[in-house]
């Protein structure tokens, strides 16, 4: 009997360490299986970000710099939006918005054309610049995260601070992608493709907000807290020479002259620093469209939100008439983006006066037969031009504006945009709940901006290199 317990043990040996074998051959592949979308989707997103070259310039990691910018942005607007917009009637909204407008974004109109002078200060700091707008709105979507919990008044001046970083971080990028194109890529490409990266992280990044919304309102400020700080970590990850201010210098419009005193006054008529104003129209008149494009979508953005709160499109909702008109923006944003990358530098001019005069013909058709359909769609026209038009406009800075100078002049585009749609977003909060009113105030806010850059944008587009400066 021992005999044959002892033959029986070998097999009953192998029996358990096969068993074993087999079990944790199992659990590799279930963890493979959960491991592989993970592992499979983060090298997609790597592939196609670092496509082109855009991996060896450091392109790449712009790209994916901006798109966590784009998501942790989103997140708190979502609260934000939660907190000062959907939860009380509709008239106390219009106030605690206008409050908001007036405590946030009213002091960032005087701060922000002070952010690009102050960041051109620190050229050879752009990736702490960069990393410490991360840092920033980490800790200030906490302290929001508490006012939204108790109802404190620190929610006013923490969404400020959030909007302030916000610019910086845009300055600051404006001023970064010169610096890391790869080998025969157009600046407007590179723009597009960053541009898109932060759309599609926007996408996917709101519904996930709304989604912890619904836990607690504190909660998409938590994930904004850990988006923004895993930025931080990623804005250094960019290479050094995003930190070489080599050949550059401040661009200056006419008006800042005025501003100075002293040495500097003196210094700046010495050298003659280049500005906006005296490198030709085009660049003047793109930014004068591009302005009413971005004040247009600052009004449509107020005005829709309130009137399609009372007004809802037909059979819907208020929330989902308010998403299916920001899908539609969305879309026709990301559509504009993407057609400016094909685009490319193809007579920027000649693209942004189309594109203007169709938002003005939408917007008349829309005003005059006023329904969801049209809604809908003017708010996807309005996203896709000015989409287009921002990188048409950004290659007319590239092709008319000389290199020394170039990237600060993205700085103070960037300003008078930002303060253009604080302006629409001002007349859309006091505008009457009356649709077709509304939109014929579109109409006329975009007809004013096209019809004074007309002739400026044709003229400078018939003359072509005959007025073009010559740009080293």
């Amino acid at each position: 009997m021992k005999h044959v317990a002892t033959a029986r043990s070998p097999q009953r040996a192998v029996g358990v360490g096969s068993g074993a074998g087999r079990m944790r051959g199992a659990a590799r592949s279930v963890g493979r299986a959960l491991h592989l979308p993970v592992t499979g989707t983060a090298r997609g997103i790597r592939k196609a970000t670092h496509a082109h070259g855009a991996g060896e310039s450091g392109l790449g990691k712009l790209i994916e710099l901006h798109a966590v910018n784009g998501a942790g942005d989103v997140m708190i607007t979502v609260a934000l939006a939660s907190t000062v917009f959907f939860s009380v009637p509709t008239d106390e909204a219009r106030g605690r918005v206008a409050l908001y407008l007036a405590i946030t974004m009213a002091p960032f109109t005087v701060l922000a054309p002070v952010i690009g002078p102050l960041l051109d200060r620190l050229p050879h700091g752009r990736r702490a610049a960069m990393a410490a707008s991360m840092l920033a709105r980490a800790l200030l979507a906490l302290v929001v995260s508490g006012a939204v919990a108790g109802g404190g008044l620190e929610l006013y001046p923490a969404a400020l601070g959030v909007l302030v970083a916000s610019k910086a971080y845009g300055v600051v990028r404006s001023a970064v992608v010169p610096r890391l194109l790869p080998p025969r890529f157009s600046l407007v490409k590179a723009n597009s493709r960053v541009t898109l990266a932060g759309l599609l992280a926007t996408g996917v990044a709101a519904p996930i907000g709304a989604g912890l919304h619904a836990i607690g309102d504190p909660w998409p400020l938590y994930g904004a807290f850990v988006i923004f700080v895993a930025g931080t970590f990623l804005s250094f990850s960019l290479p050094p020479k995003v930190d070489s201010a080599k050949g550059e210098d401040v661009a200056l419009l006419a008006a800042d002259e005025e501003h100075l005193h002293g040495p500097l006054r003196k210094q700046a008529k010495e050298a003659k620093r280049p500005g906006l104003r005296t490198v030709g129209p085009a660049v003047t008149h793109a930014l004068g469209a591009n302005a009413a494009l971005r004040c247009l979508s600052g009004f449509l953005i107020f005005f829709l939100a309130f009137l399609l709160r009372e007004h809802p499109l037909t059979g819907e909702s208020a929330a989902v008439s308010l998403g299916i008109v920001g899908v539609a923006a969305g879309a026709g944003n990301a559509l504009g983006t993407a057609v400016g990358s094909w685009l490319r530098s193809r007579a920027p001019e000649i693209i942004i006066v189309t594109v203007v005069a169709v938002v003005l013909g939408t917007a008349i058709v829309a005003a005059l037969f006023f329904g969801a359909f049209l809604v809908a769609v003017l708010a996807a026209v309005a996203g896709f031009a000015q989409a287009l038009a921002k990188l048409c406009l950004d290659a007319l800075i590239q092709r008319d504006v000389p290199e020394l100078v170039r990237t600060s002049a993205f700085a103070r585009s960037e300003t008078l945009l930002q303060v253009a749609w604080v302006f629409g977003g001002a007349v859309g909060i006091v505008m009457p709940l009356n649709g077709t009113l509304g939109l014929v105030v579109a109409a006329a806010i975009v007809a004013a901006g096209w019809l004074t850059t007309l002739r400026g944008l044709l003229a400078s587009a018939r003359h072509g290199t005959r007025t073009r400066p010559r740009v080293a």
